[in-house]
C-alpha cells in the first residue's frame, strides 16, 4: 500500500547518483579503491585503527565470533531482544547462545532502555562463557562501563552489536568500540544505508588481519591487487568466507557518511519532538531522558499501555495511512530456538516486547507527516 508516513525513508539525491555513476564509470565494481576509502573514513568517524567494510552485518558478526575463536563448546550471552541474526551469528561458529534480560526500571521517572542488563548478564555467566555481545538497541547505549567490567573479570572478549548504531558515543567514544571488536549494519532503513553492507571495527591488529583475511575466502591477495599489478598469484591459508562488499555500496557509503552527523541530529529532534508529544498519555517512552551517553536515535519504540491489543493499535495505525513495525519479537520465543533451547522464561523481556510499537522517524520526515503519526497515535491510545 501507499503510507502516508512510512516507517522510514532515505536521504538520497545527486550525490548519491554521482556516487555510483562513478564506480560504473570506472569499470571496477568489486572490491577496490572505494571500498578502501569508504574503510578509511569510517575508520576515522569511530576513532579506530581498522575498519573493514563486509557484505552486511550479520556476517560481520559471523566474522567478529569466528575471528574471537567461538565455536563448539563455547556460549555467548546475547539479549533476545534484538534481530535474530545477534543469536544467529553465534550458531553459525558452533556455539551456543544464553539469552539475557534487558535493564528494566520500576521508577517512572527512569524509563525502561531496553538494552541488555548487565546483572542478567553476570547471571547468565557459565564456565563455558566465551563473549558478550551487546546490543545498542535502537542506536543508545549500552551500560558498556559495566559490561566491560565483568567481561575483564571473567575473561571474556566483547563483540558490539551497533547495527543501529553509527554515530552514537558514550563518554566521548564511538559506540563500538570499547569491545574487542564492533559491528554496523547499512541495511536500507539503517542510519547509514546502502541497501545491504556491513563494518566491522578494531583496534587489533592481529583481529583486523584475521578478519580481512577471511572475509575473502581465506585468500593472501585479492583482486585488486592483482588488477593493480601488486601480486600475481595467491594462497589461501584459512577457511575463508565470500563476505565482501562491492565498490557501489562503498560509494553509496561514503555519500552517506557526509549526511550521518546531520541526519542523526534530526533524528535526535524528531525523537524530542515525540517525547514532548507523547508526554501525556498512558504509555512508555524508552530512553526518554536517558543519561547513556549520545544515540544515533536510529528507530523511535513507544510501549502501549499494559493489556492494549496491540494487532488493533498497529491495524488502526495502518488505516491512518502510518506504518509502524516491531522491535523485535525475543529471539528465545522464535520456533527454531525453541526446539534447540526448549521454552525459556525471560519476564521483564516478554513483558516489554509485547508492548512495543515502533513508529515512523527517519531524518527527511516533514511537520504535517509528525502531526498526523501524533493524531493517530493520540486518539488510539484514547479507544484503547
Amino acid at each position: 500500500m501507499t503510507w502516508k508516513v512510512p516507517l522510514a525513508d532515505l536521504d538520497y539525491g545527486p550525490e548519491e547518483e554521482r556516487a555510483v555513476i562513478d564506480v560504473l564509470r570506472s569499470k571496477w565494481l568489486t572490491m577496490g579503491a572505494v571500498t578502501q576509502s569508504f574503510e578509511a573514513a569510517f575508520a576515522a568517524l569511530t576513532g579506530v585503527k581498522h575498519a573493514i567494510a563486509v557484505s552486511n552485518a550479520t556476517q560481520a558478526l559471523h566474522l567478529a565470533c569466528l575471528a574471537l575463536e567461538i565455536g563448539p563448546g563455547d556460549e555467548v550471552i546475547v539479549p533476545s531482544l534484538s534481530f535474530v541474526a545477534t543469536a544467529n551469528a553465534v550458531l553459525y561458529c558452533g556455539a551456543d547462545v544464553r539469552f539475557a534480560e534487558v535493564h528494566s526500571s520500576s521508577e517512572k521517572s527512569r524509563p525502561h532502555d531496553l538494552t541488555i542488563d548487565p546483572a542478567s548478564v553476570a547471571a547468565c555467566i557459565t564456565p563455558r562463557t566465551k563473549a558478550i555481545i551487546p546490543m545498542h538497541y535502537a542506536g543508545y547505549p549500552c551500560r558498556m562501563m559495566e559490561i566491560m567490567a565483568l567481561a575483564e573479570d571473567h575473561g571474556l572478549a566483547v563483540i558490539e552489536d551497533a547495527a543501529h548504531a553509527p554515530g552514537g558515543t558514550l563518554d566521548g567514544r564511538a559506540l563500538g568500540t570499547f569491545g574487542q571488536i564492533g559491528c554496523f549494519s547499512f541495511f536500507s532503513n539503517k542510519n547509514l544505508p546502502t541497501g545491504e553492507g556491513g563494518m566491522l571495527v578494531t583496534n587489533r591488529d592481529d583481529l583486523a588481519a584475521r578478519l580481512r583475511l577471511l572475509r575473502s575466502h581465506g585468500m593472501t591477495t585479492l583482486t585488486y591487487e592483482r588488477h593493480k599489478g601488486h601480486a600475481f598469484s595467491y594462497d589461501v591459508v584459512a577457511l575463508g568466507y565470500n563476505d565482501r562488499i562491492d565498490e557501489i555500496r562503498s560509494a553509496l557509503g561514503l555519500a552517506q557518511l557526509d549526511k550521518l552527523a546531520d541526519n542523526n541530529a534530526k533524528r535526535l529532534a524528531w525523537t524530542h519532538a515525540y517525547w514532548d508529544a507523547l508526554a501525556e498519555l498512558p504509555v512508555d517512552l524508552p530512553f526518554k531522558a536517558s543519561d547513556q551517553g549520545t544515540g544515533a536515535y536510529h528507530i523511535f519504540p513507544m510501549l502501549l499501555p499494559e493489556g492494549t491489543d496491540r494487532a488493533a493499535f498497529m491495524t488502526g495505525l495502518r488505516d491512518a495511512g502510518v506504518q509502524s513495525s516491531i522491535h523485535y519479537r525475543p529471539i528465545h520465543t522464535f520456533s527454531y530456538y525453541v526446539e534447540r533451547y526448549g521454552v525459556q522464561s525471560l519476564p521483564i523481556t516478554e513483558a516489554l516486547a509485547q508492548r512495543e510499537v515502533t513508529l515512523p522517524l527517519y531524518p527527511t520526515m516533514q511537520e504535517a507527516e509528525f502531526d498526523i503519526v501524533v493524531e493517530a497515535v493520540r486518539r488510539l491510545v484514547a479507544e484503547s
